[in-house]
């Protein structure tokens, strides 16, 4: 692999060694208010504006040129105005997407404000973060406080788009209020943001862009993919607890791309990642969980793969076991199967202290269908590798198992909020869609990296009402598509 260094941002700005967390252009417009109409501020100038009350929309305006902002009057001939207010402006062809979440109290009291941690809910030796404290009012005073103190720990007064950042050194439960005047009483207090203290980051997640490692010819080059938890980060790549040097590219700023040029026999890996925040004294995260490559030249004859018990169309459910044996002691085993591109992707690796590695598919189901074949490397000099044994067709008759959905929450949705649905399954590492009945078009959609995934609903409305199921589907060779969930009722309060 090449010691050359070249990091290309695709997103269109350049890391250098002194540059801070980069910073991206959102254009969701900013809702405030004041105690006679609702001030939606655009980020760019727009003719269009939109108000939207409950979930639907409440007002629309189409101006005779572009403003930065547009004021909605509360008082008049709406009558009832309180509730959960959003806005958005048009974004050149596009609407923009929703603002912030601004409430409109019935006795006029002050709604709670929101309380984020930014860029992220932790802090680890030598590095600060910061609470952003959001109201829905301009010139006011924002208070922080954190759990078990008995005074504020800092006031500040709200900025031009009724906001204030307050930094943090310590962990702890913190909550923010403001006041409009001095001699005024507090706002409800934000929901609670807990700020926990780490040794170090919480660690990346590294995969091969191609979702499935492969198994590789000495030569071939490909793409691993580091993931971190949030953005703007600089990246490492190890192997063998060394940083490697490797071409790096990026299209988002929580990732990072690094290209494997011609790897050879010997760049098996295991390889990790790690990542840390571009501020002085700031601690690398922890390691990524190593990923291994499995180069193979073909010159070591095949192995010999057999299935227990010996039927290659098991029962869903059944337990099977895949015995993959070699010439001798000391080498390592992968489990492969056949792809719709005829690469071989690998399933499993093991090194038995014996010449025969054993691979345990437990509660087979129809995504366990496919054809099975194994091979084997030496790990040690010249890093020799076998063609793939005999492929084995393995066959499971029956749908895949069906997921479960339950809402998190109780009771009925309150308008303008939002709705989370939780879907779970048994298989890892599939792409979840929530529908409602009736609709073939899924209302939401989530990549998981796990067996769970929450389906939101945001900003509920009267006409988001009904039942909703669940389904998950596996990516490759079948695009097997489970069946539906037992199905979820959204009530809708009021409607």
């Amino acid at each position: 692999m090449p010691a050359r260094v070249a990091f290309l941002l695709l997103w269109g700005l350049i890391w250098g060694p002194e540059t801070r967390a980069a910073t991206f252009f959102d254009p969701r417009p900013r809702l405030l208010a004041d105690s006679t109409t609702l001030t939606c501020q655009a980020q760019v100038p727009s003719q269009e504006f939109e108000l939207f009350k409950d979930g639907v929309v409440w007002d629309q305006v189409r101006l005779d040129r572009p403003a930065m902002e547009h004021r909605f009057q509360l008082a008049g001939e709406t009558g009832d105005t309180h509730g959960l207010y959003r806005c958005r402006s048009r974004f050149g062809s596009e609407w923009t997407q929703l603002s912030n979440l601004l409430e409109v109290t019935e006795d006029g009291s002050l709604p709670p404000p929101l309380l984020s941690a930014e860029p992220m809910s932790w802090i680890t030796p030598g590095l600060n973060i910061t609470l952003l404290c959001q109201g829905a009012r301009q010139g006011v005073t924002f208070s922080l406080k954190r759990e078990g103190d008995s005074k504020f720990l800092a006031v500040a007064e709200a900025g031009p788009h009724g906001q204030a950042t307050f930094p943090v050194h310590q962990a702890g439960n913190y909550s923010c209020s403001y006041r409009t005047h001095a001699a005024g009483d507090p706002s409800e207090p934000s929901a609670t943001v807990t700020i926990e203290e780490l040794a170090a980051p919480p660690p990346p997640r590294l995969e091969v862009r191609d979702r499935l490692p492969r198994i590789l010819q000495p030569g071939t080059s490909l793409t691993l993919e580091c993931v971190a938890p949030l953005a703007g980060v600089e990246f490492l790549l190890w192997k063998d607890k060394k940083d490697l040097l490797v071409t790096m590219s990026s299209t988002s700023p929580d990732r990072v791309f690094f290209h494997l040029n011609e790897v050879a026999l010997g760049d098996s890996g295991p390889y990790t990642c790690r990542y840390r925040m571009r501020q002085e004294h700031s601690a690398w995260s922890g390691e990524s969980a190593p990923l291994e490559l499995v180069l193979s030249d073909g010159t070591l004859p095949a192995p010999e793969l057999s299935a227990e018990p010996p039927s290659l169309r098991p029962a869903p459910g059944s337990h099977v076991r895949l015995r993959c044996r070699g010439p001798r002691a000391g080498l390592r085993f992968a489990l492969v199967t056949e792809e719709d591109d005829d690469r071989l992707a690998v399933r499993a690796l093991l090194s038995p202290p014996g010449a025969e590695a054993s691979f345990e598919l437990r509660a087979v189901s129809v995504v366990d269908s496919a054809n099975y074949s194994c091979v084997y490397v030496d790990p040690a000099p010249p890093f020799a590798g076998s063609v793939a044994s005999e492929p084995l067709e393995l066959r499971v008759d029956g749908p895949l198992p069906r997921p479960q959905l339950r809402p998190l929450w109780s009771g009925a949705v309150t308008p303008g909020r939002d709705a989370v649905l939780r879907c779970e399954s048994s298989v890892p590492g599939v792409a979840f869609e929530l529908l409602r009945t009736g609709e073939e078009e899924a209302a939401t959609r989530v990549r998981a990296h796990g067996t769970s995934a929450d389906l939101v609903l945001p900003y509920v409305g009267p006409q988001h009402a009904g039942n909703y199921s669940c389904r998950y589907r596996v990516w490759g060779s079948g695009g097997f598509v489970s069946e539906l969930s037992d199905p979820v009722e959204l009530l809708v309060a009021g409607r």
